[in-house]
């Protein structure tokens, strides 16, 4: 657990934050200048000012009323920023085990986790944002960090890179147990990692809770052009190269069609990301409709999401599935809570992304 007692004076006001983050994952989004850099810093120990109670596991990195205040270097946290901050003279192997401390195992489990290996010999120069970021990630876990802070990890890239990167983070969240702080603008980051979230505004929380709780609140603080996703556990059932497909069953839920891909062996585990604009609603049956994936809910909740509305739709078997609509389609279909109605979604809407 990270425990919050912050404040941090800043030059347009102070940031104050007093929460318990007990997520794996907390994802801290708002508008530019909000605080979500701040706060990391802080945590950090890079915030000389910063004043207050900040605590990993209760063992405190600050606290004012012990006067205890650890050095940066002490403080055990992994910090990546926007800029990947790798040296420029170093290789990406060099990169990776500067601050090491002569770990070899850790270096090699970590290599082997976010797939750095045919990309140790080469310079930042030569390497992609994401292959940058990913090594930038890999030197923060090799030094067995309490917490990893993540600044925008993916907000340079484009959206086939974070489609890329995403599954590595998803694996680290998975297979290392520090908790992270994860900075960023877009909902479908928050939906895909975090399982808490806070939203800043100006040095103060604005809302706080799991991510799907809070949806219009995030959407508020989101970029305009951030997805909002569904994303699903499930299991390859079954391979059919003649229509094309490959037939997941989510956890708990419906058999979903996605595009062929063989690569998956039957049985495997994944995460299916299918965009909440890309899911259709009606009120009635669907017919004579090329979409593969149509199921019949009812609405369980309308959120408003900046110009947009946000559906929640309960399909009774497994997860709420979000569907973004206008407010003028939402009109127009009298949705309300509890209404009957059908989502269909296109083979091709559907991605395997971890």
């Amino acid at each position: 657990m990270i425990e919050l007692s912050l404040e941090v004076p800043l030059a347009a006001f102070v940031l104050r934050i007093a929460a318990n983050l007990t997520g794996r994952v907390t994802a801290i989004l708002g508008p530019s200048g909000a605080g979500k850099t701040t706060l990391l810093e802080a945590v950090a120990g890079l915030r000389r000012k910063a004043r207050g109670r900040i605590a990993l596991d209760g063992a405190a990195l600050l606290d004012d009323a012990r006067r205890v205040n650890l050095a940066p270097e002490r403080r055990r946290v992994g910090y990546v920023p926007q800029d990947a901050g790798l040296f420029p003279h170093l290789t990406a192997l060099e990169n990776v085990k500067f601050g090491a401390r002569g770990d070899e195992g850790r270096v090699s489990t970590v290599i082997d986790t976010l797939g750095l290996r045919p990309l140790l010999n080469r310079y930042p120069v030569s390497l992609s944002g994401g292959e940058r970021q990913r090594v930038a990630l890999a030197r923060a876990l090799v030094n067995r960090p309490k917490v990893l802070l993540l600044d925008e990890p993916l907000a340079s890239l484009d959206v086939e890179l974070k489609e890329r990167i995403l599954p590595y983070l998803l694996r680290v969240r998975e297979e290392w147990r520090a908790p992270m702080l994860y900075v960023t603008h877009n909902v479908g980051e928050a939906l895909s990692l975090a399982d808490q979230v806070l939203v800043l505004k100006e040095g103060a929380v604005q809302a706080s809770g799991a991510p799907r709780e809070i949806l219009p609140s995030l959407a508020a603080a989101a970029e305009p052009s951030a997805a909002i996703e569904n994303l699903f556990a499930a299991r390859v059932v079954s391979h059919d190269p003649e229509a094309g497909v490959t037939r997941l069953r989510i956890d708990g839920g419906p058999e979903v069609s996605a595009p062929l891909a063989p690569a998956w062996a039957s049985g495997a585990g994944a995460t299916l990301a299918i965009r909440a604009e890309d899911v259709l609603v009606a009120v009635e049956p669907v017919r004579g409709l090329s979409a593969r994936n149509v199921y019949a809910g009812r609405v369980a909740h309308l959120d408003v999401a900046g110009a947009d509305v946000l559906v929640r739709i309960d399909l009774s078997l497994g997860p709420h599935w979000l569907a973004r609509l206008t407010p003028a389609a939402v009109r127009d279909l009298a949705l309300a809570p509890d209404a009957p109605v059908w989502v269909a979604v296109k083979s091709h809407s559907v991605k395997l992304i971890a």
